[in-house]
């Protein structure tokens, strides 16, 4: 049995980290202080992605609020995820800390919606009913590149104002245009769910290349479509990547709905399997193996059709029904249908290689990383390295490490 050898490297890359984050999120809430009168209820809208700081944010804005003399209380804005039940989202929020317990508001779960003035749109404006009773709402969320399609407006305050907080209802009527409905409609529906006054002010997050927060601002409604696209732009100059975009064989140790919102993010892999709409030009794999889902993934295993081949262990946790119910309300089926299943790591990877046609003993070019969100420790095999020689930005850690165990499983990473 070969024995594949990997090189351990760390790869160096701007560090933007805040180094007062209590005292960014103090200054910012205070622009919002007018806005919150004594009495009110005032909902807080979280989503379903894994933001590193949220608990701390989410609790601060909740003091905040309270300060304000007015009742916060959590709503999960994450469209058609969680299996698109109010306990499956109030589960996704608990796996990422928030609950009542830890950020001193109650979470109120409901896929119940009222409706919008639609205006001249050609479908149904929809707003979580218990946001669109509330005395106002805050939105935090995270501005990033999106994993189904680039625009203006990606992953951000625009997108949660709409599907996030239209929940299942609104995901289902704006996937039905496919990409057109999130580059083109998304934005439309946006302007007249901020009409409705609802909405009191954004929370705009940005990631360093380590997902350490490095910007935070509190965007007014009217602020959303300026700003957004700017804060996208500093989010996109500052997002990891793999070293050398040339490789025969990626190892991914974990997929999950709090890695990237299909489980591993398009713009790390070079995949992004949507019809009609083109694949990256970089990276370019020729396999992709994914070893197992996260925890807080609770089974949706949306991107596992990315992959080439997945471990028999990976296949053993996917919940279909949460899986599929994500993928039938994008519409973006390819993305849920199941790759290659291997009986051991050892075969995953060797079907793997396989796959990938003659390559010189030697010669392959081998990258593992532990997910698409963390890619500072990486190993990568020697002939990835002859590439890398010379360059500032890669640390060795360690020489010949062992890729499988003496039980044929994929090491600790």
């Amino acid at each position: 049995m070969t024995d594949y050898q990997l090189i351990k490297v760390r790869q160096h890359f701007k560090n933007n980290s805040t180094d007062d984050l209590i005292g960014d999120i103090s200054k910012e809430l205070s622009k919002m202080r007018s806005l919150i009168k004594p009495g009110y209820r005032i909902a807080i809208a979280v989503g379903s992605r894994g933001i590193k700081n949220l608990v701390v944010i989410v609790k601060e804005v909740i003091l905040f609020v309270k300060d304000c003399g007015a009742f916060p209380f959590i709503v999960p804005a994450m469209g058609s995820h969680g299996d698109a039940t109010s306990v499956g989202q109030e589960a996704i929020l608990e796996g990422y800390g928030i609950s009542e317990k830890t950020v001193g508001a109650p979470v109120i779960s409901s896929m119940d919606v009222i409706e919008l003035p639609a205006g001249d749109l050609p479908l149904k404006v929809f707003m979580d009913k218990n946001a669109g009773e509330s005395d106002g709402i805050i939105l935090i969320n995270r501005i990033k590149p999106h994993t189904d399609y680039h625009g203006s407006y990606e992953s951000g305050l625009v997108k949660m104002a709409v599907i996030g907080l239209g929940k299942e209802k609104q995901a289902s009527a704006i996937h039905k245009y496919g990409v057109y409905g999130l580059t083109h409609i998304i934005p439309l529906v946006a302007r007249q769910v901020l009409l409705s006054g609802k909405i009191l002010a954004g929370i705009a997050l940005v990631e360093d290349a380590y997902d350490n927060t490095m910007l935070l601002k509190c965007l007014a409604p009217s602020e959303f479509f300026e700003q957004e696209p700017l804060l996208l732009d500093i989010a996109r100059q500052n997002m990891p990547s793999l070293p050398v975009n040339d490789i025969d064989v990626l190892v991914i140790d974990n997929m999950g709905k709090d890695i990237s919102g299909i489980g591993m993010d398009p713009n790390i892999i070079g995949r992004i399997k949507i019809h009609g709409q083109r694949e990256p030009e970089k990276p370019v794999i020729k396999a992709i193996l994914v070893q197992q889902l996260t925890e807080a993934s609770h089974g949706n295993a949306i991107g596992v059709g990315m992959a080439d081949v997945i471990t028999q262990k990976l296949y053993d946790q996917i919940d279909f029904s949460s899986t599929y119910t994500n993928a039938i309300t994008s519409s973006f089926l390819e993305r849920a249908k199941i790759p290659v299943v291997a009986a051991s790591d050892r075969e995953a990877f060797e079907i793997a290689l396989r796959s990938c046609g003659y390559v010189e003993p030697g010669k392959e070019k081998i990258i593992r990383i532990k997910n698409t969100l963390h890619l500072d420790e990486i190993y990568v095999s020697q002939a990835v390295m002859d590439l890398l020689k010379g360059s500032s930005s890669i640390e060795t850690v360690s020489d010949n490490v062992s890729m499988l165990n003496e039980k044929s499983e994929f090491a600790d990473f």
